[in-house]
């Protein structure tokens, strides 16, 4: 593969906002309309509180060969966070109550941890659904070029993330060199029989803007790339997922350096949908950090908003109707048709 460009990570740079803390205060002091907590009250769903899980996403480190402009983990080559054995052992004991069904595996680029097959592996025996969230980069590396086939040995769905299907779009927000080797990355998952029809390998792509807007229609959009993939690159997939950039980390620094912070988040506040509260994933997921703290979401993770358990000491009585911590990024999973890892929360 060609070599892509890296950008340090924020706090391989020092800066101020690879601080958590800093970009809480930050988004508190923005002078918005209302506050999440107020918006939701509107529409008779305060406080926010959880469902019994079904989905444990697990975010087994913040290694990445990438390091895109609007990351919100602020992943990179030069991050070294990787889930402990003890946290992967204790994710397992849970999983193994049979509680959980899902499994979701993030990062940074999950496969870069040195256990994510035996994760992969005694997740399937345990029976449950597993989904590996790929760059697709990674698959052109020379010690992961066998991981297509093992994802598909595996029954693993794989969510690939592509901001768009033309090379100048894709590289502007992830780097030069990624287009061309997610789109070799992709047609090896289609000859394995990813996205393929009644092959059960399931391909999803997940597009998030380039830029500080909100993403277009999503059912409308996943018409246009799955014309735009086959006519341009011989690509078949199974559906798309459109993603709002959230206002932190990576893409804060650039709603900041551009002087689009607050428009953004005054977008995000007018944009806001009661529609897609149902959806949000929030409400049915636990995650689990790097070493074990356990948070509502991966931004909450990324905020450093825990819970007040760890994956070692949580029970299956702490898991429903909890509490969910909000604040002012949580506008972003609410903008429009809403966002989640899933994509757009509400029709």
């Amino acid at each position: 593969m060609s070599a892509i460009n890296f950008h340090p990570s924020l706090q391989h740079r020092s800066h101020p906002l690879a601080s958590p803390v800093a970009q809480r205060h930050l988004l508190a002091e923005l002078p918005l309309a209302r506050s999440f907590e107020d918006a939701v009250a509107s529409t008779g769903h305060a406080p926010l509180r959880s469902q019994t899980p079904t989905v444990l996403q697990m975010n087994v480190g913040k290694r990445c060969n990438q390091v895109c402009r609007h990351c919100h983990v602020d992943a990179g080559p030069d991050r070294r966070e990787v889930m402990t054995p003890e946290v992967i052992a204790a994710c397992l004991r849970l999983l193994a109550t049979g509680a959980i069904g899902v499994v979701d595996i993030t990062g940074g680029a999950p496969e870069l941890h040195p256990q994510f097959r035996e994760i992969v592996r005694e997740a399937r025996a345990l029976g449950c659904h597993v989904i590996d969230r790929c760059n697709l980069t990674i698959t052109q590396l020379p010690d992961y070029q066998d991981l297509p086939e093992f994802l598909a040995e595996h029954e693993v769905e794989v969510v690939a993330s592509l901001p768009a299907y033309s090379l100048k779009q894709t590289e502007a927000q992830r780097g030069n060199g990624v287009f061309d080797a997610s789109i070799t990355a992709l047609r090896q998952l289609n000859a394995l029989g990813y996205g393929q029809p009644e092959s059960g390998l399931v391909l999803n792509l997940v597009t998030n803007p380039v830029g500080a807007f909100l993403p277009p229609n999503q059912r409308s959009l996943e018409a246009t790339w799955k014309r735009e993939m086959m006519r341009r690159h011989g690509i078949v997939f199974n559906h798309l997922y459109t993603i709002t950039n959230m206002p932190i980390s990576r893409f804060l620094e650039f709603l900041l350096e551009s002087g689009n912070l607050e428009a953004y988040m005054e977008k995000l506040v007018n944009a806001f949908n009661p529609a897609a509260i149902a959806g949000l994933m929030c409400r049915y997921t636990l995650s689990v950090g790097w070493d074990g703290r356990l948070y509502d979401c991966d931004f909450n993770q990324m905020l450093e908003m825990a819970l007040p358990q760890t994956i070692f000491e949580v029970t299956l009585a702490d898991l429903g109707d909890r509490p969910i911590q909000v604040a002012a990024h949580c506008f972003g999973c609410t903008a429009g048709a809403g966002s989640s890892c899933g994509g757009a929360t509400a029709a």
